[in-house]
């Protein structure tokens, strides 16, 4: 936990509750008004807050559940559930949108809040994150497996902000007839955009609970960050940051700049070779014994192709470097063969904020293996150097490892 609990007083005078607030190592941002689930302010939502707050927003999570219990904080046990269960069927919705209406009050009013204002909300909260659209004049909403949204279509057109909303395919709480409900309602409507995850459950967001599903939580993570990008910043310019780390690599082979431009947890992955780092630690002791000094004198990287999305890049490369010393990352436990290696690179870099969070990095092993000597192509459905020349130059021959082209020459089209 990195935030703080501060003051909100009820619009109907009476009395206050609390709201846990996260704010941005840079001191302030865009605001997001984060909406609970049944089990109040527990450690999910504040990891949650935390995890906005690093992407560069003032988070508040205010507690819903006070005019009942204040400070409600339960676990994901049976035990729990029930209790947790017991709130949401005595929750006053109507109260409920006049402490979120004065929740947005004080996040507005806050030192640490610059700019517009968004909600985000997960399970009862997805279901406020749709109310805070149509009532709190939120520039932005995001709402994950919301229960009961079909519920109150008829206030769908006082939504007139940005809005993505997660599903999870197998939720008995918000089943397909709900799903479909709520989508036929909002067909034509480019600026709300809904998601459905194949094979998921319920809660689909929550590490720890059976039905999490990580790849699914990374993805509509992803989404709900274009969403709010585009609609309340802030913006950073991830290219420049790419670039930033790529020099510290390569050029300078600075570790201690290199990763200076990475969150405080991050982690590489290079997929053919399994190599890298996670966590801090892990990492620097990656670059600094086995990568970023282990790289041959000429390494060079022919920029191909960039896609910069809202929260991560895709840079397609060419590789190059001559075989001159034992590379860790790349090539580990083989001795230099002296061979000049070009082969196409695809690196899928993740930003949190301002920093790099992960890398994914991608190449064909068999291309780099046949072109140093140690894979034998013949009889083979894989490539050398042509890989990166054709790459370059789309006009080389295609299909020249396919035995079967000639038989379709002349054949109909």
């Amino acid at each position: 936990m990195t935030g703080t609990y501060i003051d909100i007083p009820a619009s109907d005078g009476s009395g206050g509750f609390k709201g846990y607030l996260a704010t941005p190592e840079v001191g302030s941002g865009p605001g997001i008004l984060l909406l609970q689930e049944i089990f109040g302010i527990n450690w999910h939502i504040r990891d949650v807050a935390d995890y906005y707050a690093q992407e560069g927003y003032t988070v508040l999570a205010p507690d819903l559940f006070w005019r009942m219990e204040s400070g409600v904080e339960l676990g994901y046990s049976e035990e729990e559930f029930q209790k947790a269960f017991g709130f949401f069927q005595q929750f006053d919705i109507a109260k409920a949108i006049e402490d979120m209406q004065a929740a947005t009050t004080i996040l507005q009013a806050h030192d640490t809040c610059k700019g517009k204002i968004g909600a985000v909300g997960f399970c009862l909260g997805g279901k406020l994150s749709y109310l805070a659209a149509a009532h709190c004049g939120v520039d932005a909403a995001v709402c994950y497996y919301g229960v009961g949204i079909e519920e109150d279509l008829n206030m769908k057109d006082q939504i007139t902000c940005p809005m993505v909303m997660h599903f999870a395919e197998l939720d008995q709480f918000v089943p397909a007839e709900a799903r479909e409900k709520v989508s036929e309602a909002f067909s034509g409507r480019s600026e709300i955009q809904i998601y459905t995850y194949p094979d998921t459950d319920h809660a689909f967001n929550t590490p720890g609970r059976d039905s999490y599903h990580k790849p699914s939580a990374m993805m509509a993570h992803s989404r709900s960050m274009a969403c709010f990008r585009r609609a309340l910043g802030p913006h950073f310019n991830l290219s420049e940051l790419w670039d930033a780390h790529c020099y510290h690599e390569f050029a300078a082979r600075d570790v201690d700049a290199t990763m200076a431009t990475m969150v405080a947890s991050p982690y590489v992955n290079h997929i053919p070779t399994l190599t890298g780092g996670v966590g801090h630690d892990q990492l620097k002791r990656f670059y600094k014994y086995h990568f970023v000094n282990n790289n041959p004198e000429d390494t060079k990287l022919i920029p191909i192709s960039r896609t910069v999305g809202a929260d991560r890049i895709v840079d397609e490369m060419v590789f190059c470097f001559t075989h001159t010393c034992e590379i860790d990352w790349m090539l580990p436990g083989i001795e230099p063969t002296g061979r000049y290696v070009e082969v196409p690179l695809v690196a899928i870099v993740c930003f949190c904020g301002d920093k790099l969070y992960n890398e994914h990095i991608y190449w064909d092993q068999a291309s780099v293996l046949v072109q140093i000597g140690k894979l034998d192509p013949t009889g083979l459905p894989v490539a050398g150097a042509d890989s990166a020349k054709k790459l370059q130059d789309e006009s080389l021959s295609s299909n020249e490892l396919m035995g079967t082209w000639s038989s379709s020459d002349g054949k109909p089209i």
